[in-house]
């Protein structure tokens, strides 16, 4: 694996595997290449790279894993799909369904999601029953996608009866765009605030230009999941503005690849056989 690849740094259960893939590693040219153009690992089939680059680079990653994850075509919205459902069968063979997020409770199931300054955020639980990937840019994160994925969770750990000592959910939130790059109108602020006054600490008045702040996503992430009962929350501080060798930035760059971010159970040591 890439030595630049990030590996999630959380107590999560062992049978949890998850990685993040850097800029670097795979075989994309021009804006969308690595270090010192170095070939590019560019996941992303909607961002302007050659459609034979993304899958040799997509084929490369799945090196990595036990199956093929479960791609999406992200909106900038709520809904999360089942990676463990059949896929969609279109004229081009699979197309990927519209969503911004997905979870499994099965194992070898690929859960994935891609950013380039949006913040990728991996879920699991305590007894490694559960995994789900999410997609939280500005407009999910304030429509509820991280609430929408803690109760798809929930509902399916109640569904197979895990003990609830064991249901307590931990995230990791993954790079993304950071507090001193992320300038955002005052309707950003409002559509966070409304919902939670305390989401206004997550946001800096920016010192020259009246309306205008900086907003930290990662925290602002962290309140959503802490307000859904998520408390356990890892990650953050890696800019993907700030740190052109390692990660794609949309907003650095606007034509340039992405990032993702994955996650799946290993195996099955001790789990009920009807969550097989």
């Amino acid at each position: 694996m890439p030595a630049d690849w990030v590996v999630p740094d959380w107590p999560a259960p062992a049978n949890i595997r998850s990685l993040i893939t850097t800029r670097n590693g795979g075989v994309s040219q021009g804006p969308f290449a690595g270090q010192h153009g170095s070939g590019g690992m560019n996941p992303g089939l909607r961002c302007g790279d050659a459609v034979e680059f993304v899958q040799a680079n997509r084929a490369l990653l799945r090196k990595y894993l036990p199956a093929e994850p479960c791609w999406l075509k992200q909106v900038h919205g709520t809904t999360l799909v089942a990676a463990h459902a059949p896929p969609i069968r279109g004229h081009a063979g699979y197309e990927e369904p519209e969503a911004d997020g997905s979870y499994t409770h099965k194992k070898g199931r690929v859960c994935v999601v891609m950013a380039a300054d949006c913040l990728p955020v991996l879920l699991t639980n305590l007894g490694g029953h559960v995994v789900a990937a999410v997609h939280a840019g500005w407009r999910g994160l304030a429509a509820g996608v991280l609430e929408n994925a803690v109760k798809t969770l929930q509902e399916t750990l109640a569904r197979y009866a895990i003990p609830v000592e064991q249901r307590t959910l931990m995230a990791y939130c993954g790079p993304a765009i950071g507090p001193t790059a992320f300038e955002v109108g005052a309707e950003v602020r409002q559509a966070f605030t409304t919902v939670h006054a305390d989401a206004a600490a997550y946001f800096a008045a920016h010192p020259s230009v009246a309306d205008k702040y900086f907003a930290d996503i990662v925290g602002l992430a962290k309140l959503r999941l802490g307000h859904a009962g998520v408390t356990q929350c890892y990650g953050g501080g890696l800019c993907t503005v700030n740190t052109p060798a390692r990660f794609y930035s949309y907003r650095r760059d606007q034509v340039t690849g992405r990032m993702a971010a994955l996650i799946w159970i290993d195996d099955y040591a001790n789990l009920p056989a009807a969550t097989r």
